[in-house]
């Protein structure tokens, strides 16, 4: 039921997919748009197939394919289910992959259906216009477990550069190490499509990640959550991006758009907010560690999805290097499943408090793009030193020379090698 294409693996996006297999829930596979869910779904047919899973019993189908009838519906799509289910082999599940089913009027009636057959595992994407987080309760009433998919790692990224450069005869003499490539990542993003370009450049790759950015904003966001007001929402997502890594409450936010010459209510900026969150443009990192009336009113970093949309704020400069260091370190926790927050002290803060789910076990996280002078290398440690529990450590750092574990156990890395998960704390 696959049209075969070419692709590139992405091995850490169909581990996280395939460690579901063969679980009675139904798999969602949610991100940002154009961020790769298409490519998983065939990346996963493929694993399927590598597995031995006899080709009678995948079932997959894109819905947004040329060949696909404009009045296509669940009648159409039950009955192609119906006739597949008589030529199962009984010895293998039978795994029915449904990318951008959004497309499919009822589509949700079969699903249910679908859950409620033996040895059959489920696995769907769809449009974030149609298809959000926020609509999967309603649509599958807790039947569902929610993958999401990320744009490109670093690691991605370096194999991508590789293997595109190949295909385009683009190989230099002198191919680019890793940390080259990370200062490209840092400025770029990981958006996949960005390697489609002839030649990636801040004009062309721009003009890419424009694009994406409208798509989502308007389609995504706006259209989706019915917001009219497009100016201060392009202003707020812009807001959030060039202030990736900076604690602020809804009130100060809505006071710089005021500054801004832009008038909004503190209940259309959260609204808003809400909605770019709800379409995966940014993800949120919440104070850990406050009290008293704060907790009510708690600040908030924001970081957007992939570091390409920062540089499309900032005209792709060279400036703000932490931030971007610390919006990649963001990204990479979440992409390896963690939970992320900001832990607050009465005079210090660490970048990040991340929790691990599935075993509730955390990990301390500064971030800093230079720490080689005495005074900033301290400033960094000290927060950390304070902690008393047993949990590892890290400042992530692009000073190769500083690298070490301090007397008090705390491990300096680079960031390179924490990105790329080469080193003893990589899950």
């Amino acid at each position: 039921m696959q049209q075969q294409g070419t692709y590139i693996e992405r091995p850490q996006l169909l581990h996280a997919i395939t460690e579901h297999q063969n679980t009675p829930d139904i798999k969602v596979i949610t991100g940002v748009r154009r961020c790769g869910k298409s490519t998983a779904m065939a990346m996963l047919a493929d694993e399927l197939r590598r597995q031995g899973v006899p080709s009678t019993n995948i079932f997959y189908k894109r819905f947004d394919a040329f060949d696909i009838p404009l009045d296509y519906r669940a009648e159409d799509l039950f009955s192609e289910l119906t006739t597949a289910s008589q030529e199962l082999d009984s010895g293998s599940y039978w795994y029915v992959l449904l990318d951008e089913i959004q497309d499919v009027y009822g589509w949700e009636q079969v699903v249910r259906r679908l859950h409620t057959r033996p040895n059959t595992d489920v696995y769907l994407t769809g449009s974030n216009a149609r298809l959000l987080s926020s609509d999967l309760s309603t649509y599958l009433t807790g039947r569902y477990v929610e993958i999401n998919a990320f744009p490109l790692s670093l690691s991605e990224y370096h194999a991508f550069v590789r293997a595109y450069d190949t295909q385009s005869n683009m190989t230099e003499e002198q191919p680019k190490s890793l940390d080259e490539h990370l200062a490209d990542y840092l400025l770029f993003g990981g958006m996949p499509g960005i390697f489609s370009l002839a030649e990636r450049n801040p004009r062309t790759v721009e003009s890419e990640l424009r694009g994406i950015y409208q798509s989502i904003l308007y389609k995504d966001v706006a259209q989706r959550f019915s917001i009219r007001d497009l100016e201060g929402l392009d202003r707020l997502a812009r807001f959030t991006f060039l202030n990736a890594g900076s604690l602020f409450s809804i009130r100060s936010v809505t006071n710089a758009l005021k500054s801004a010459g832009h008038s909004a209510s503190e209940t259309a900026v959260a609204n808003m907010l809400k909605a770019l969150e709800q379409a995966f443009l940014v993800y949120p990192a919440e104070q850990a560690g406050i009290q008293g009336k704060e907790i009510l009113r708690p600040q908030r970093k924001y970081y957007p999805v992939d570091l390409g949309f920062l540089g499309l704020a900032s005209a792709f400069s060279g400036r703000n290097l932490g931030a971007r260091l610390e919006c990649a370190v963001a990204l990479e926790l979440l992409r390896r499943g963690y939970r992320i927050s900001v832990g607050t002290g009465p005079t210090s803060e660490i970048d990040f408090i991340a929790i691990d789910p599935s075993t509730s076990e955390r990990l301390y996280i500064q971030v800093s793009a230079n720490i080689g002078d005495e005074h900033t290398r301290e400033r960094e440690l000290r927060p950390l030193k304070r902690l008393t529990d047993s949990f590892p450590r890290l400042l992530v750092t692009l000073d190769h020379y500083a690298e070490e574990t301090t007397p008090e156990g705390i491990r300096v890395i680079h960031a390179a090698s924490w990105l790329t998960g080469a080193h003893q704390n990589r899950r």
